[in-house]
Formats: C-alpha cells, sequence, structure tokens
C-alpha cells in the first residue's frame, strides 16, 4: 500500500510503499477512502511539540474509510461499515477518566497518527472499540474533517458554556474554525469571527457570522470591546499573540477556551485582572466517541457544512506549505 511517511522530523513527508498491516484482536483493517489535513499532523511530522512521536509513523487522524477485515473478538463493527478513525486511537476503558465521560484524559491513551500509524495511507488498522460510525448518506470527504476538526470545536464550544445570546469571538477561521462558528450558532451564540485573511471571513460571512474582524486591519481587541466585549473568546490559532488578544477582549466573567496548541508552549496572561473580572481560562481537548457521534448526527441532520479541498495523497508536501503558508480557507482532505 502506498503511505506518508514521517522518516526524520527535518526532511519532507515520504510516499512509501508498505505491506497491507494486518489488524490483531480487537482491531479492524480499514480501507481509507478520505484523510484530513490537520495542523497537528504538522506538528507531528517536524516534531514540535514536547512530547515527540517516534520516526518513522505515519500521520493523520481525520481518516473515514470502509471495513475491509476485522481481527478476532470485533463485535462493535463489520466488513463494509464506513467507519472515521480519530485522533484517541485507544484508551484504557478502566481509569477514572474513562469511566467518567473523559476517556480523552487518560494518562495510557495512544493517538492515531502520532503513537499509532495514522490515516495517510491507502490503509490503516485501528482499534475497533475507538472507531465511530459514519452515518449514511454523509460524503466520507466531509465525515474527515469533522473527525478532528469538527470534534474538537465542537467539544470546546460546549466546555464554553455557550448559551443562546452569548457573545462568542471564534479566533482563526479556518479548518476548525468555520466549525466552531457553526457550533456556536447552533448553541445560540451570537458569533464574532476574527482572522487574518479575507477569504476565511467571507467564508464565515456565508456561514452566519453576526460580525467579522479583520485582525490585520484592525485591533481585534479594541473592534470586539466596541461590540460589547465577548461572553466566550475561543482560540483556534497557533500564536500566543492571538491568545493573549481573545484573554483581552473578554467582558467580566468571560470564558477564554484554548484549543490550539502553540509551538512556544507559554502565554501571558495577568493574574490581578483574571481574579477580578472572574475570568475562566479553560484547555480544551479533542472530544470522545460520543461527541463525535454527536457531530455526526447534527452533519447528517443538515445543520453544519463543511468547505474543504481534495488533494491527492501524493501531493501532501505541497499541500502542508499551502496550509502554512495561509493558502487554504478551510480544510484540505488527501484521496489515497
Amino acid at each position: 500500500m502506498r503511505a506518508t511517511v514521517v522518516t526524520a522530523f527535518d526532511r519532507p513527508l515520504e510516499l512509501l510503499d508498505l505491506p497491507v498491516p494486518e489488524p490483531g484482536p480487537g482491531e479492524m483493517l480499514v480501507r481509507i477512502e478520505a484523510s484530513g489535513l490537520c495542523h497537528t499532523d504538522i506538528h507531528a511530522a517536524r516534531g514540535d511539540w514536547p512530547v515527540r512521536p517516534n520516526p518513522p509513523f505515519v500521520p493523520g487522524h481525520e481518516g473515514v474509510g470502509i471495513v475491509d477485515r476485522v481481527g478476532p473478538g470485533v463485535t462493535e463493527h463489520a466488513v463494509g461499515d464506513r467507519v472515521a478513525l480519530p485522533w484517541l486511537g485507544w484508551a484504557c476503558g478502566t481509569c477514572s477518566y474513562c469511566v467518567t465521560g473523559w476517556e480523552t484524559l487518560c494518562e495510557s491513551q495512544r493517538n492515531t497518527g502520532y503513537s499509532i500509524d495514522g490515516a495517510h495511507a491507502e490503509y490503516a488498522v485501528t482499534a475497533a472499540r475507538y472507531a465511530v460510525r459514519v452515518p449514511e448518506g454523509v460524503d466520507p470527504f466531509e465525515a474527515a474533517p469533522l473527525t478532528c476538526a469538527g470534534v474538537t470545536t465542537y467539544k470546546a464550544v460546549k466546555v464554553a458554556g455557550v448559551r443562546p445570546g452569548h457573545r462568542v469571538a471564534i479566533f482563526g477561521i479556518g479548518g476548525l474554525g468555520h466549525l466552531a462558528q457553526q457550533y456556536a450558532q447552533l448553541f445560540g451564540g451570537e458569533t464574532i469571527a476574527v482572522d487574518v485573511t479575507a477569504e476565511k471571513l467571507a467564508l464565515a460571512t456565508a456561514l452566519g457570522a453576526t460580525h467579522t474582524v479583520n485582525a490585520a486591519q484592525v485591533d481585534p481587541v479594541e473592534a470586539i470591546t466596541r461590540l460589547g466585549g465577548a461572553d466566550v473568546a475561543i482560540v483556534l490559532a497557533a500564536n500566543p499573540t492571538v491568545i493573549e488578544q481573545a484573554y483581552r477582549c473578554l467582558r467580566r466573567g468571560g470564558r477564554l477556551v484554548l484549543v490550539s496548541l502553540p509551538k512556544e508552549n507559554t502565554i501571558n496572561l495577568p493574574v490581578f485582572e483574571t481574579v477580578l473580572k472572574g475570568i475562566t481560562v479553560v484547555g480544551s481537548i479533542v472530544g470522545t466517541r460520543a461527541d463525535l457521534a454527536e457531530v455526526f448526527r447534527l452533519h447528517a441532520a443538515g445543520r453544519t457544512r463543511v468547505a474543504y479541498e481534495i488533494r491527492k495523497l501524493d501531493e501532501i508536501n505541497t499541500a502542508v506549505e499551502d496550509v502554512l503558508a495561509g493558502r487554504v480557507t478551510a480544510r484540505l482532505v488527501l484521496q489515497p
């Protein structure tokens, strides 16, 4: 099978011919139809984060495909089912986090495309228990971005406690942001889309944003403050300066939700103002299998729209450069 492989952190990804993997007990072999390119894939390929994956490995955690074979003991899915392979590739199932609905915090978890070979390939093996069924009628190229970008931002909106009438600022309208905006609106929020690219702000307007702010032309803090400030600011841009801007746009009692993971790994937030204004700062990491199932049901019901472009698997390095250069309006999806 063809697969994109990270052979070293200082080298481009390589398209290699690898043996088709065999599913073990509790596992399935999935023929990949579509695999979204997430910024996390780029961080993984470059070893940007404190905990690095171990090359060689296959990235990709927005995989959608058809179950080709099942290993011993698999009862969750059957050959022919369409499933999604999310970031949470495996968790212990028995720790306090797993049994209380926070499996994404499991300290023993293994992650698709990071510590488990991922979906930027023609085939991938996945733990059947952690694959999620894709509903009938949902296109695989739309389901792929929902598998991470969708469930991550859906969870962020839930964690933020967005309620009808809340003013929600989305910092970074792209693969994640255009979905975060839609979920905030489904929860009844008034959305403010913040970005530096006119095309992405046009997409936000088309998706129903109440306000847009071009941070390349105006100070987003001043612009949002003039609107009355934000009740919630969700940060999807991996830039510490943007996080600090999002913090400063909050009203008293506001909530800053951190989703992006800047390589710098630090931000400057004032303690005095945080205490006196009753500001909450919360980290939100992806979502559970139950969250992803909800995301798929919303999309199957026609409540969300996924903006994406298709690229061939052998275009992976060009696709990475286009993402880094900001030349992609929303999500790129690789076609094996």
